[in-house]
Formats: C-alpha cells, sequence, structure tokens
C-alpha cells in the first residue's frame, strides 16, 4: 500500500490525465491544478478536486499552497514546467510533501547538460565533441547543433550550418532557453547529420535497484522535437541493447537514481557506435509505447517508488511483446514549417479499435491558443509486428473524425505508410532525406465528392429544421424543383456545387452526377455517388464543416460570394505565418529593408519566429508594434518594392 492517499498533479492536459488514471486505480485521490485559460479542461473533471492558480504552472509557491489547502501528501510533476526543477523538487520535501520523482539531487546532477557530460564520461559513456564558447566553435566546426544547457523536451536547439546564420540563431536560441527553462545559457555540439535517436526507460527504487525497460527509438523529428516514437528500435539487435541497457543502468548507479527516468543517447546508424546525449529526469512523453510492450505501468511504478516500497520487477521479470508506435497530434501546420496552428476543435470522435490508445487532453468545442506546447493527444498502436503496428496506427488516424483547425495528422499517416518507414529507414533526416508529403491531397473528383457531400448533408439538416412542408425538398416550389446553389473553400479551392431535387428522392448534381441519401443524421451521412456508396462522418460549427474522406478530414467553409483572401490582400503585404506575440520589432515606417532582412520576431507555443523580408523596399505601413497579439493570416506591414 502507498504512504500517501492524496496527490497533487502539477500539470495539465492529457499527461495530468494520464497520471490521475493510474493514481485513481490505486485509490489515491488527485487534485488538479488550473489556470484562467485551462478553465473548461477535460482533465479537471477527472480530478477529485481543482485549485485554480493566479499565475502560471511555473509558480512553485502557488502549487505547494495548493497542496497545503487539498491536505495533499505528495505532488507529481508530470513532464515539462517544474518536473525537473530541483530547486522545486527540493521546497516539495521542505514542506512535508512526498516528491514524487528523482532526488533533487540527480536532477540538478542531469539538468545541467555540460555538468551531465562529465558525470556520464566518468561511469564510462561516451559524448559528442563540445564549444563553450563562439571562440571555440573551429574545434568542432558546422554544422552544429546549438543547444540550452538546462533544456529538454526538444526546446532550445538550433542547427546552424554556417557562420552567417550563427548570430541570429544563437539570439533565438537564448531567448527560448531563458523563456522555457528560466536559464539562457547555451553550448555548442558537433551535428551527425545520419543518426538515430534511442532512448533507454529505467526505473530505480530507494533500496538500490535499478532496471531498464528496454529501447525507444524517437528518430523522427521536426525542430528537433519527437512526433513519432517505437519500441523496439528496427536497428538494434540483442546484443546492442544489452550494451545501451548496461550504459543505462551504470549512469543511472553513478547518480543513485530513484524513481523512473530516461537516458538518451544519439546511435550512428552506419557504424553503431553511440554516444550520450541527455537524461530526462522525469517522465517521458512517449512512455505509453514501453508500456504496451511490456505491460508495465510506468506511472503506478513511480508512485509505488515514491511510497518508499521496493521494485516488485527484476531485470528478468521485463519481457517485451510485439512492437508499438506512438504519434504525436499537434496544433502545427505542416506546410508552413510546422509553425503554431489554433482554432477551434470541432470534431473529436475518438472510438478506439483493438490494439489502439489514446492519451488526450482535448475534447471537442475546445478553443486551442497559444498559451502551451501544441501537444493535443497521443495515439498509440500495438501489434504483434512492427508492420502491423504501423498499419493499425495509420488506420486509426485516417479513420477518427478530428479536427477542426490544421493539424499534424495528415502528414504523419503519410509517415508512417511511406516505404521507407515500413522499411525502418528512420534516422533523424528522415523527414529532409524522404520528403513525406505533409498534408492529404486529394484528386479533382475527390474535392468534388467531399463537397457533394457536404452539400447533401446540409440539405438533410435544412429539412430536419424545417417547421412545415418537411418532407418537401429544399427550395421546393410547385412550380418545379429548383436548382440549389452552395459553394465552400476548402485547402484554398473554391467548389460550387449545384444540385436539383428528382421525384424519386435522389439528386442530380450539376446536370451530371448522380446522388442519393441512404440515410442522413446530424453527425452523419450515408450517400451514394455516382454507384460508389459511403458513410461519412460531418461536424457542422458556424459556417464551417468537418467532413471525413478517404485518408482523413477536410473542413470546408460556406462561401457567400467567390472572393479569395488573396485577392483582398494589398499588394507587398507581408502577413503573419502564425499566431503569436510579437516580442521584438526591428524596423519603423519608411526604413529601407532588403530581401531576407529579420523584420521581427513572434512568440508562440514556446516558440520564436523570425519574419523575414521577401523583397527589396520600403516599409510603407506599419501596423504591429511588440507584445501586439496577432492572429493567423494577419497584415504585419507593407513593403513598397523599389524595383
Amino acid at each position: 500500500m502507498s504512504v500517501f492517499s492524496t496527490i497533487l498533479v502539477a500539470n495539465r492536459g492529457e499527461i495530468a490525465s494520464r497520471i490521475m488514471s493510474s493514481a485513481q486505480k490505486m485509490g489515491i485521490k488527485c487534485v488538479a491544478v488550473y489556470v484562467e485559460a485551462d478553465k473548461n479542461a477535460p482533465y479537471l473533471t477527472q480530478a477529485d478536486q481543482s485549485v485554480k492558480l493566479d499565475t502560471n504552472y511555473l509558480d512553485a509557491d502557488a502549487i505547494l499552497n495548493a497542496a497545503k489547502m487539498t491536505h495533499s501528501e505528495a505532488i507529481h510533476p508530470g513532464y515539462g514546467f517544474l518536473s525537473e526543477n530541483a530547486d522545486f523538487a527540493s521546497s516539495v520535501e521542505q514542506s512535508g510533501l512526498i516528491w514524487i520523482g528523482p532526488s533533487a539531487s540527480a536532477i540538478a546532477k542531469m539538468g545541467d547538460k555540460l555538468k551531465a557530460k562529465a558525470i556520464t564520461e566518468s561511469a564510462g559513456l561516451p559524448s559528442l565533441p563540445i564549444a563553450l564558447t563562439e571562440a571555440d566553435i573551429d574545434s568542432i566546426g558546422f554544422p552544429l547543433l546549438i543547444k540550452a544547457s538546462a533544456g529538454g523536451g526538444g526546446k532550445g536547439m538550433r542547427i546552424v550550418n554556417n557562420a552567417k546564420d550563427l548570430a541570429d540563431s544563437i539570439k533565438i536560441t537564448q531567448g527560448e532557453a531563458q523563456q522555457a527553462f528560466g536559464d539562457g545559457t547555451i553550448f555548442f555540439e558537433s551535428y551527425i547529420k545520419k543518426s538515430r535517436h534511442i532512448e533507454i526507460q529505467i526505473l530505480g527504487d530507494h533500496h538500490g535497484n535499478i532496471i531498464h525497460l528496454g529501447e525507444r527509438e524517437c528518430s523522427i523529428q521536426r525542430r528537433y522535437q519527437k512526433i513519432i516514437e517505437e519500441s523496439p528500435s528496427p536497428r538494434l539487435d540483442s546484443a546492442l541493447r544489452e550494451q545501451l541497457g548496461d550504459a543505462a543502468i551504470s549512469l543511472a548507479k553513478k547518480i543513485n537514481y530513484q524513481s523512473a527516468g530516461t537516458i538518451e543517447f544519439l546511435f550512428d546508424d552506419e557504424t553503431g557506435k553511440f554516444w550520450f546525449l541527455e537524461m530526462n529526469t522525469r517522465l517521458q512523453v512517449e512512455h505509453p509505447v514501453t508500456e504496451e510492450v511490456t505491460g508495465i505501468d510506468i506511472v503506478e511504478q513511480q508512485l509505488l517508488i515514491a511510497g518508499n516500497q521496493e521494485l516488485n520487477i527484476t531485470q528478468q521479470d521485463v519481457v517485451w511483446d510485439g512492437h508499438a508506435i506512438e504519434a504525436r497530434i499537434y496544433a502545427e501546420d505542416p506546410e508552413n514549417n510546422f509553425l503554431p496552428s489554433t482554432g477551434k476543435l470541432i470534431a473529436n470522435q475518438i472510438k478506439p479499435k483493438a490494439g489502439i490508445r489514446w492519451d488526450s487532453g482535448v475534447e471537442a468545442g475546445m478553443l486551442i491558443g497559444t498559451d502551451f506546447d501544441p501537444l493535443l493527444a497521443k495515439v498509440i498502436a500495438h501489434g504483434s509486428t512492427r508492420l502491423d503496428a504501423a498499419r493499425k496506427l495509420a488506420s486509426e488516424l485516417e479513420n477518427t473524425h478530428f479536427g477542426g483547425f490544421i493539424t499534424n495528422v495528415e502528414f504523419l499517416v503519410n509517415i508512417l505508410r511511406h516505404k521507407e518507414f515500413i522499411l525502418g529507414n528512420t534516422t533523424t533526416n528522415f523527414i529532409d532525406e524522404f520528403s513525406p508529403s505533409r498534408s492529404l491531397i486529394l484528386e479533382d473528383s475527390e474535392y468534388r465528392t467531399v463537397a457533394i457531400t457536404a452539400a447533401l448533408w446540409l440539405q438533410g439538416l435544412n429539412r430536419s429544421q424545417a417547421v412545415v412542408l418537411e418532407n418537401m425538398p429544399s427550395g421546393w416550389n410547385n412550380a418545379r424543383f429548383p436548382d440549389q446553389r452552395i459553394a465552400f473553400e476548402m485547402d484554398g479551392r473554391l467548389l460550387e456545387i449545384n444540385y436539383k431535387s428528382n421525384r424519386d428522392g435522389s439528386f442530380t448534381v450539376d446536370k451530371l452526377q448522380q446522388a442519393i441519401v441512404h440515410h442522413w443524421s446530424e453527425s452523419e451521412v450515408d450517400i451514394e455517388i455516382d454507384g460508389v456508396r459511403t458513410l461519412t462522418s460531418v461536424t457542422m460549427d458556424g459556417d464551417q464543416l468537418l467532413v471525413q474522406c478517404l485518408g482523413g478530414n477536410k473542413l470546408l467553409t460556406i462561401q457567400p460570394r467567390f472572393i479569395s483572401f488573396q485577392e483582398q490582400e494589398q499588394q507587398g503585404s507581408l502577413i503573419s505565418p502564425m499566431p503569436g506575440k510579437v516580442i521584438e520589432l526591428r524596423v519603423n515606417k519608411g526604413d529601407r529593408v532588403k530581401a531576407g532582412d529579420n523584420l521581427l520576431m513572434i512568440e508562440a507555443m514556446k516558440m520564436n519566429h523570425i519574419v523575414r523580408a521577401n523583397e527589396n523596399g520600403i516599409v510603407a505601413e506599419l501596423f504591429v508594434q511588440e507584445n501586439d497579439q496577432l492572429d493567423y493570416g494577419a497584415v504585419l506591414m507593407i513593403i513598397k518594392s523599389e524595383e
């Protein structure tokens, strides 16, 4: 039995929900914390109690006060925020509470990447060459990786290929590091283009027992943040697995590690050599893939360890069954360099099949902003083989009615179905090397099928809401059955659908195609178009419809008339590529700029993005200032060309 009966989860979203699920199964009550932006988040309804923070999730004093108010006996930090803050861990214990994580000493040793490298080298683990200052960069050369010393989770990292981009990259990385971790210290590390990111999950208790639960491969990344993870790695054999596992345990013993942790390695795909990257002294985002192949609840183990119980698992007890793959769904636009996306989640119809697990922090109707990390959900598939798991996961992502704004779901499917992924060629340069399609691209006829489906679903909706003459076709009068017209915008396309209701209940579309609605409801339509019948999920929100189609979902906007955004845009307009906040403005009205010049910096979801001039010219109009909040597509300035 645990020594505590109530814990406070010092986190939000899907990981807060995940922690509470295991704790509540163990009979432990859970207290949640939240800020104003999260007041309607689904994890709050799961909690036994919730406490509002007037500040933010980094306010240690507010979290400790919340724990005392609710008589919590322990705090679980999840990942991110304060999870790897040694001072916070110490404060928790000094307050008489139990810290569900490793010791503050272990966090401090591994939290500083420079200190961690020294410790790992003393434990016999190899590490990559580094430079501490710009003056020392020549010793490692380009390309190089700028890394935040206190960083983690893929944040505070940037590849620099040449000296020209170095200054701006340093500034951005330092800013992100300061904002995310409260420490702007950076260093430079050799960058190996063709490698794999492989990590070892460990568990250690307070009685000197340390085991590993095998590896996860997390090589498929964008912006150095993982998007697809799997276990086991398609590259490792039993000998390499044992070698990496032994190295991880050696390091964990060196620092007397307790709780769950992950030791990350960079693995040379050709030589089989590996180097220590970092240790994450917390629960990892991708821990579910390990749980699926081992059957071990890692959060449960964390709670038992924190309760001073001895590990009930030996290394010999760990058995790996089949293969698991996780895909992270992000609020981002893959077509727009993975910049953040915002909007309302119109549909979230999750109906997992056998072998599928969703760890989600969202629900239909939620507004997704730029306040937090863009992670929406994790989807995990378990199969008897790697191919089985990949197919299950791709199918689940394709067939789930999910969306309302731009996400990376389609991009994830395209990766999972890519022949090189299936072959296991999953090195860290996978996206750049193989260029999987970043969106769902339909044929012209398929776009029309989606538009026809939307039009006839709307026709059914109009009939269902009719007060009188419910069985009459929309727009009917006693003279004739008139043509109905509706126009949609979809993927930048304008699609006009003209349809006519026939006396037999069928429809003629654009005088060429025949359609029959076999069944209609507010959530779906069973429609036959030119002899092909499909059951399609449809969700409407205002003037938008999310329509399921072959391979995913498409968002349609009902158009009152045909005027595109681009046609309204003034010549020379510079448009915001993402929603966010202007944190730096480098130009004034009247300034001359050259193509490529850094004009301003936008921050969103803990990421900084530079907006550059796309031509030589003069800033004729300036519509923003520092600290302004921007919507996607907002006009920033007008640059009058000098050519």
